[in-house]
């Protein structure tokens, strides 16, 4: 039964023409509206994530839990987690996304022995393929939270003790069936604790093989239950380690290949992870793209003066026209999508902050996804970008790119030529197109 939290809530819909202070309404966000030739729903695959909405406290390392919901009395109690199921879902449906994600640990409690904790969410899984199917909404992914519990403190496939890897691996094990049993179309590992503290007990090599080792048990495992959700690493450089070995995209891509396991696990990439790394807002979309990788996005933004993992919704336009381009050019994110992994700040503590956040970030992507269509259309910046590398499209250029080129031939070339004449980067002619678009 869905529940009935959101009585002064009506269902969320797209009213372009709302008065600037009505935030209870999509201006921007048309599900139908076609762009470039499939629903706008279609590209944006719009997920809420169960954790930060439906398990938010308001908490922080600061400061005791300011939020309270009319739906949780804060019990460990399975009566208690079905009602933020219900609430999660009437949530879901009257914002109108299609797609919801969690960790294992968020839905159901965890109890004395593994066994009554798989019982409790065998239960929970249960109420929630109900729920999906009176709504509609669809699993976008499921995770295992393996790194809250004590016995993860150093870690869970890189613990430098077999028997907690064995217990993440058994967690695992349970997180794909029950992945399977809701029709998640991806599975996401994210190495909360796969890091390490301090180089002085730490064996890298063991801990790096360990894990790959891991991945390989989910990997098996995947294929022999019939599993067909799409496998995903997500990259965070730090915290709660100091460093973890899914550093940024680049470093996990470099990670799977020394393994032998690029094909078959992708990138769910989260923006405020990649600031963390110091790299731009985009980079890390950007760069899995482009080594064909990229599989799903938490959307979330950071503060970047602060220097921490704030999960904040994304309504910076810039941003998410950015990503919005890099979507576009690989043809979509399906069968991932664009997860509100983004909690409201500790000092909005009403229940419509929780819809007016989301109704903001899903209309900030929506400009994004307009703007760069119209980016893609017109072709200018792809026309900028490749005439930036036309050397390379004849000659000694294209030998250079195609390896053809020896190092003879290289100074043989620049004896005839001499100096190579300055070529402007243009950077400032290329930020003063792309903000045309916004």
């Amino acid at each position: 039964m869905i529940g009935q939290y959101f009585q002064d809530v009506p269902r969320i819909i797209f009213n372009p023409d709302a008065e600037v202070d009505d935030t209870l309404c999509f201006k921007f966000y048309n599900a139908t509206e076609v762009i470039l030739g499939r629903p706008m729903e279609e590209w944006l695959r719009f997920s809420v994530c169960f954790w930060h909405s439906f398990r938010g406290t308001g908490a922080d390392p600061f400061g005791l839990a300011t939020i309270r919901r009319s739906w949780d009395d804060g019990s460990e109690t399975v009566e208690n987690y079905k009602r933020r199921l219900e609430a999660a879902f009437e949530f879901f449906t009257k914002l109108g996304v299609k797609y919801w994600t969690f960790h294992d640990r968020d839905i159901s409690p965890e109890a004395a022995t593994l066994e009554k904790t798989n019982r409790n969410l065998d239960e929970m899984t249960d109420l929630a393929l109900t729920l999906q199917r009176q709504t509609g909404v669809r699993l976008l992914w499921n995770t295992c939270n393996l790194f809250a519990h004590p016995r993860y403190a150093n870690g869970a496939a890189t613990n430098p003790d077999a028997h907690v890897v064995a217990y993440a691996a058994a967690q695992v094990k349970k997180g794909l069936e029950i992945g399977r049993k809701l029709g998640a179309q991806n599975f996401v590992f994210w190495g909360g604790r796969e890091g390490y503290n301090s180089l002085l007990n730490t064996d890298l090599d063991i801990e790096m093989s360990n894990m790959a080792n891991f991945l390989r048990m989910a990997l098996v495992y995947k294929k022999k239950i019939g599993f067909e959700g799409q496998l995903l690493i997500e990259p965070k450089p730090k915290e709660p380690t100091r460093h973890q070995y899914d550093y940024d995209a680049q470093t996990v891509a470099s990670f799977l290949r020394q393994f032998n396991l690029q094909n078959d696990f992708k990138l769910n990439i989260e923006p405020n992870h990649t600031t963390l790394a110091g790299h731009g807002y985009e980079h890390d979309i950007v760069m899995a793209s482009t080594l064909g990788m990229l599989g799903s996005i938490d959307a979330n933004t950071g503060s970047p003066d602060l220097g921490w993992d704030t999960d904040q919704f994304p309504m910076d336009i810039r941003a998410c026209t950015a990503v919005m381009v890099q979507v576009i050019r690989q043809d979509g994110i399906q069968p991932g999508g664009l997860n509100f992994d983004a909690k409201v700040r500790r000092e909005s503590t009403n229940a419509k902050d929780l819809f007016i956040a989301h109704i903001g970030a899903m209309d900030s992507f929506a400009r994004g996804l307009r703007n760069a269509a119209k980016i893609v259309e017109d072709g200018i910046m792809s026309k900028h970008l490749k005439a930036r590398y036309v050397s390379f499209e004849s000659g000694l250029g294209l030998k250079i790119a195609t390896g053809q080129a020896d190092l003879e031939e290289c100074e043989e070339y620049v004896h005839q030529h001499g100096e190579p004449e300055a070529i402007s980067g243009q950077q400032e002619h290329c930020e003063a197109i792309f903000n045309r678009y916004l």
